[in-house]
């Protein structure tokens, strides 16, 4: 499923306990300690994209960086959405282009519909056409309870997690041809929840429903609609909204005893992405760490 070059465990990435550190909300991958793991010593790619064309957002860093190089690798141009963190958005771009590909870096925030629209008439028009939707960015923070769970931050969850999706996944239609694929992020916070991330979870679980029944409408055209549901991964979401001694441990519980790191979740992208997933259509592949969809 992926050409990813094996490596030592020990390299892939860190165990837990990792430094405090406090970041404003969405976070830079470039102020973490230890440095996210995206896959530029290890991720070669073998063509399964040439000639392709893909719409990325959150793809400054995280997943989103990670599947931006795979992708590149594998042949295609990205087109990667982010809301303000033009730092680690150009370390995108650098690591694109010098993978062989064209890249493009678009700030702003996909609460907006007409943003979201204008992130895939973007696309078209700087590449000439569209071939793959990665629906990725996501906003959380970590609560008490529901009671210190604030409206607006409920808002923003639906609006930035789910409300993109369906307005990005409507442009996106009207432009993926027959071959095309799109493919969201949801969590293995869809199926096993945790209480202090009540807003992302519930988002999470409306992205689970929404690809299944986004696939059928997908398939009159000949678009396939798949999701990846990470399980916890180390990425500027977790030191921007989790409390100091949640970070620190971050992974911790996971059956391997570490979080993922963002290069191990792309080749997932990739092969949903290509042709190796042709017979496959309104599934979610889990990338966890050992636990369970369920």
């Amino acid at each position: 499923m992926s050409d990813f070059q094996e490596q030592d465990p020990k390299e892939i990435g860190d165990k837990p306990p990792f430094p405090e550190q406090d970041q404003a909300i969405p976070g830079e991958e470039s102020k973490m300690t230890p440095q996210p793991n995206f896959g530029a010593d290890s991720y070669r790619g073998s063509g399964k994209l040439t000639g392709k064309v893909a719409l990325i957002t959150g793809g400054d860093s995280g997943i989103g960086r990670a599947v931006a190089l795979a992708f590149a690798r594998e042949g295609a141009d990205v087109l990667i959405s982010y809301l303000n963190e033009d730092e680690d958005a150009q370390e995108t771009v650098r690591v694109v282009t010098e993978s062989g590909r064209r890249a493009i870096a678009v700030p702003g925030d996909i609460q907006d519909e007409q943003h979201c629209i204008s992130l895939v008439e973007r696309a078209v028009q700087d590449f000439g056409k569209l071939d793959i939707l990665v629906n990725n960015a996501a906003f959380q923070t970590s609560v008490d309870d529901i009671h210190g769970l604030t409206s607006e931050d409920w808002d923003r969850a639906f609006k930035t997690n789910i409300y993109a999706m369906f307005y990005l996944s409507k442009a996106a239609l009207r432009h993926l041809p027959e071959g095309g694929t799109i493919i969201n992020t949801t969590s293995i916070q869809s199926y096993q929840p945790s209480s202090s991330l009540i807003h992302y979870a519930s988002t999470k679980g409306a992205i689970t429903t929404f690809t299944k029944a986004l696939s059928e409408i997908g398939l009159k055209q000949g678009v396939r609609v798949n999701a990846v549901a990470p399980g916890p991964v180390w990425t500027p979401l977790i030191t921007s909204t989790m409390p100091a001694e949640q970070h620190t441990e971050f992974g911790a519980q996971s059956p391997m005893g570490r979080p993922g790191q963002p290069a191990e979740l792309a080749p997932a992208y990739v092969f949903l992405a290509s042709q190796d997933s042709s017979f496959i259509s309104g599934e979610i592949i889990g990338v966890t760490g050992g636990s369970p969809l369920s």
